[in-house]
């Protein structure tokens, strides 16, 4: 039904009603039809403005228009003159205006596309920034005036500094000038220290990071170089477990394939192995030193974010003729990536703030408590009546004399109502509450690494975790092998196991006979009739498929002083405790890990070639034509090997089943077994083949060659040409693979979905892993619905996917980070607003820079406290714009850990921290703030009644220190004990986790959700109410201690 929406602008009811019968009648056959017309109007974009989201279906059978319109915020009449300056228009203008000034004094460079010469950072035209990571908020100059600045902003700290600075004036002075200025004083100094302690450790990894030496190749040789050192167009050798320094091109490695494997875990999370290619015209050079023997430059596009994608040439000049080679995203090395295979040499290309980790990493903002931030604004309506308490005793002293000073004098005697002892109280509070933490014998490894907010742990509402290392540990485990009449779980392996040693032993058994009659080798018969196979050679060709369909590398590490291992050679030795796997996922090294202990093992592979070992040692070689990595839009990949031994050609293909079910021949078996292991929580792939003749391949790899060197349209022509293969392929087997969770995460989602959570999974990686793990995690629980939002690239489709959205109720939503950036450009609170009302949310293939985006988006439409949980560096962005950010050290290294301000070491902790400590420490220091300003109006209070008495003098009741030891020192401890009250055990508050909902209750009901299909007169409405009942709380709290 969403496909048949026209795109039409919908002016009145009736000629909605006539536009609906209208695409009825017009309909086609199928959705097919109407694809090429379907989007003609996509650049009328303001009729789409125009155009509403549908609530039913039934809008399209009635007469009546039944639309339910999402008022977009460019088309909504605005606000103008004073009720906008009130409503916003003053934090606008302000902004504009800082924002205009920073412009003008850091004026940020255009990026242009650039020009590299291999060894030759003089030749570049353009100066580029120093290769240096800066993680630090401040400068020597710039510290005091931003640690002031940071203080001096909130209203109460403001407020104290004009109190303290009006005791110079004799006619103002009260007390003595220390009762003022040492509380102030303090609390500033207690400030400043612990950012210089922060700022210290940050300026001390940075100097880490930037003083690591790498080695630098030159006319003259190797030199030695410091990481900040390096400029665009050196040529920079990385050796094995090294971090690659800056973005380059890469040009050679030491590896005999001229491929590489990095690992790119602190770039985009996955901790998948990335197999990159070097350029084959400098990887053909016979040595190091010829690289400057070469007149070859590199073009490249300019810095950008997308870290998927890359466009350049390169170009050997002193050739006849010039060599021109493309250059795409196989041949980058990413800065904060890991070489994990071999010595590479790369061309820099990009330093510093240009690099694509620094471009997805946003600045560290200062974060400030929600508690503080209302404790800033109960202290204007506090001083509000402060001011209203000192014009009445003026006005009852009927303004005699110099009227104006006894009023400033009131001001100042009645300040206490204000007491400066808050900050000194909330500021040990907050400390003891992070020493709580870290002491905490059930959550060790917990570090406080920001000790300003541990309140906020109290008051979260959004929960957004990264998939890999946080709730999964990115271990792949086999799990189950059907075959349509038999299924193999891990109980059952053996029985594999001896029925492929049988089988292969049958098999050589036969080839010797063969060999001993010379027959000639036996080549693959698509007309051959369909003879029922038994069930050892069922499992014989799935095992081999398995074995074969892959793009896994094994690698032999060098032992002591030999140098580089020849793989290709026949007397390698082939040792099983030296060999581990390399591949872009770990899906496949479970599967070649599966096969090696049912007993084919994987010995060796090369671009061309690949060898597997028998149960019995026999060494089977296949030679590699064609292979057909996996993509987002395919959701298979697949391998044509020919065995040397038959010379029998063989297609192999894996991918999920609703990309298989089409290619494969008729069973009915196949969709029941998918949806009964993934209800399990095991990651399927199906596994086919077909054999192929010489005369197949060859007029295919005829079709495959032609189609990849067009120029126009290459790869749908590349994508149709496969597709001709893709038919009645035989069905081998389906396969399940579980990704082991993390400790208790199952038990944790669901202590947190009871305490009023909702948790949103943001990950790097594909929409089915991402599915997937949702729900074996119960992140997604088994008896919800999940919408899967189909890929859109242009407005039209992305208001047709979230008009069928609309209709869905209680469903989970997953949604691929393209898909994302569509609806976020166009459709930004209509697709907020529906992803809210889902009980939970699946955003996959997420860059760094849309992770960090949707926090803000969560932040700024629901105005609700959200938390990040990250374990790599992709994390990082993502942790920073959070409220609250919580880093877990794991595999993937300290990055996140170290950038975040709570840190943690296993997923699991995260329940204890949020519903013991985090509810603790609010209500402890919503009690303590509570208590302070009761005894500061207990004080005012005394010195109304006195000043009355005397006739509405301005004197003070207590001198020198007895007022100020009174709100410090003397009631220090009895108010400090309420840092230490506990109302339930910390075992019942994880009983039962709905305790942790019940803070948020008032809130919730003084200022509800802000809805983007309220009016502006019903804003304004909500607003003044909320602001009522806000102040209502004030005075009636305020009238209660007044009565005692």
């Amino acid at each position: 039904m969403a496909e048949q929406i026209p795109l039409y602008p919908v002016r009145s009811a009736a000629a909605a009603a006539s536009c609906k019968r209208a695409a009825y009648s017009a309909a086609g056959p199928g959705p097919g039809a109407e694809r090429s017309s379907r989007y003609q109007l996509e650049d009328e974009s303001a009729h789409l403005d125009e155009m509403p989201l549908m609530m039913s279906e039934e809008g399209f059978e009635n007469d009546e228009s039944d639309y339910h319109k999402l008022p977009r915020a460019r088309i909504l009449r605005r606000k103008r003159g004073l009720e906008w300056f009130v409503c916003g228009g003053w934090k606008f203008l302000c902004t504009s205006c800082c924002d205009w000034l920073i412009n003008i004094c850091q004026r940020k460079k255009e990026l242009k596309a650039r020009t590299v010469w291999l060894g030759y950072p003089e030749k570049c035209e353009e100066k580029h920034p120093r290769n240096s990571i800066k993680n630090q908020k401040y400068n020597v100059f710039t510290f005091i005036p931003g640690v002031l600045y940071e203080q001096f902003k909130f209203f109460l700290n403001l407020y104290f500094l004009v109190v303290s600075c009006s005791q110079f004036v004799p006619a103002l002075k009260i007390g003595y000038l220390y009762t003022y200025w040492a509380p102030l004083g303090f609390v500033l100094a207690v400030t400043i220290m612990r950012e210089a302690i922060d700022e210290f450790r940050r300026f001390q990894r940075d100097k880490e990071v930037n003083s690591q030496l790498y080695s630098k190749l030159t006319v003259r040789g190797k030199v030695q170089v410091k990481s900040s050192d390096i400029q665009v167009g050196d040529l920079i050798i990385v050796e094995k477990n090294q971090r690659i320094p800056s973005d380059m091109v890469f040009l050679r490695t030491s590896e005999k394939a001229g491929s590489c494997f990095i690992r790119t875990d602190q770039l985009d999370g996955e901790t998948d192995w990335k197999l990159k290619v070097a350029v084959s015209c400098t990887q053909r050079l016979p040595a190091l030193g010829d690289l400057f023997s070469i007149n070859a430059y590199v073009y490249a596009q300019k810095p950008q974010l997308d870290i998927h994608s890359f466009e350049g040439t390169f170009t050997r000049e002193d050739s006849d003729p010039p060599i021109h080679e493309s250059l795409s995203i196989e041949n980058t090395l990413w800065a904060s990536t890991v070489v994990a295979s071999g010595t590479i040499i790369g061309v820099v290309i990009y330093t510093g703030k240009e690099t694509r980790s620094v471009m997805n990493t946003s600045n560290p903002k200062s974060k400030v408590g929600l508690l503080d931030l209302e404790l800033n604004q109960l202290t204007k309506a506090l001083f509000l009546a402060l001011v209203a308490l000192s014009v009445v005793m003026v006005t009852l002293q009927g303004f005699s004399g110099p009227w104006y000073r006894s009023l400033f004098r009131f001001l100042l005697l009645f300040s206490y109502i204000i007491p400066i002892s808050l900050r000194v109280n909330l500021d040990m509070g907050k400390a003891a509450y992070g020493w709580m933490i870290m002491k905490d014998e059930n959550i060790p490894g917990t570090v406080v690494r920001t000790s300003t907010i541990p309140e906020e742990l109290g008051r979260l509402v959004y929960l957004l975790t990264d998939k890999t290392g946080t709730l999964t540990r990115n271990e792949m485990v086999f799990k189950r092998l059907h075959l349509g009449t038999v299924s193999y779980g891990t109980d059952t392996m053996d029985e594999i196991q001896n029925q492929l040693m049988n089988s292969y032993s049958q098999t050589q058994s036969q080839t010797s006979g063969n060999n001993a009659s010379s027959t000639p080798p036996r080549k693959a018969q698509s007309s051959a009739p369909k003879v029922r196979k038994s069930v050892s050679s069922r499992v014989h060709e799935a095992v081999k498929a398995v074995a074969l369909c892959h793009n896994v590398t094994p690698v032999y590490e060098a032992r002591g002083a030999a140098g580089e291992t020849e793989f290709a050679e026949a007397d390698q030795d082939f040792s099983d405790d030296n060999r581990t796997y390399q591949a872009s996922s770990p899906d496949e090294v479970a599967l070649v890990q599966w096969t090696e202990s049912v007993g084919l093992t994987l010995v060796n592979r090369d671009l061309t070639s690949m060898q597997l070992r028998t149960p019995s040692g026999q060494i089977l070689t296949y030679c590699i034509l064609q292979t057909f990595p996996f993509t987002s839009e395919s959701k298979r990949m697949g391998v044509i090997v020919r065995d040397e031994s038959t010379a029998e050609i063989t297609f192999y293909m894996k991918g999920a089943d609703v990309a298989m079910s089409a290619v494969v021949q008729y069973n009915d078996w196949l969709g029941e077994e998918c949806g009964n292991m993934a209800r399990e929580g095991l990651r399927t792939l199906v596994v086919a083949k077909r054999a192929l003749t010489d005369e197949q391949y060859q007029d295919f790899e005829n079709r495959y060659n032609q189609a990849k060197l067009s120029i126009h349209d290459r790869t749908l022509k590349v994508a149709a040409v496969v597709e001709s293969l893709e038919r009645e392929m035989e069905l081998l087997c389906l396969t399940g693979v579980e990704d082991q969770l993390q400790t208790d995460v199952r038990p944790t989602l669901e202590m947190l979905r009871n305490a009023g959570l909702k948790i949103w999974m943001l990950t790097g990686d594909k929409l089915e892993t991402a599915t997937c793990i949702a729900k074996s995690s119960h992140l997604v629980s088994r008896t919800q619905d999940t919408h899967v939002f189909r890929p859109v690239t242009s407005r039209g489709e992305a208001h047709l996917e979230l008009n069928a959205f609309r209709r869905k109720h209680d469903c989970a939503l997953v949604i691929s980070g393209d898909s994302l950036e569509v609806c976020l450009k166009y459709y930004e609170h209509e697709f907020v607003e529906l992803a809210c009302q889902c009980p939970a949310v699946v955003c996959c293939r997420c860059t760094p820079t849309q992770k960090a985006h949707i926090v803000r988006l969560l932040q700024q439409h629901t105005g609700r406290r959200t938390c990040a949980i990250g374990d790599g560096g992709n994390d990082v962005s993502m942790i920073q714009a959070a409220d609250c950010g919580i880093g877990i050290e794991g595999k993937e290294g300290r990055q996140a850990s170290l950038a975040a301000d709570f840190s943690v070491s296993q997923f699991k902790h995260i329940g204890r921290l949020l519903v013991v400590h985090g509810r603790s420490s609010y209500k402890r220091s919503a009690a303590l703030s509570q208590f302070v300003m009761h005894r500061g109006l207990i004080i005012s209070t005394m010195q109304a009644v006195f000043s009355s008495v005397f006739y509405f003098a301005s004197v003070p009741l207590y001198q020198g220190f007895l007022m100020v030891g009174y709100a410090t020192v003397y009631t220090m401890f009895p108010v400090f004990s309420l840092v230490l009250d506990q109302d339930v055990k910390p075992e019942m508050a994880m009983l039962y986790p709905e305790l942790y909902k019940d803070l948020t209750k008032w809130l919730q009901k003084c200022f509800p959700k802000r809805r983007l299909t309220d009016t502006r007169g019903n804003q304004l409405l909500m607003n003044i109410s909320g602001g009522a009942r806000w102040m209502l709380r004030v005075k009636v709290t305020a009238g209660k201690i007044l009565i005692l």
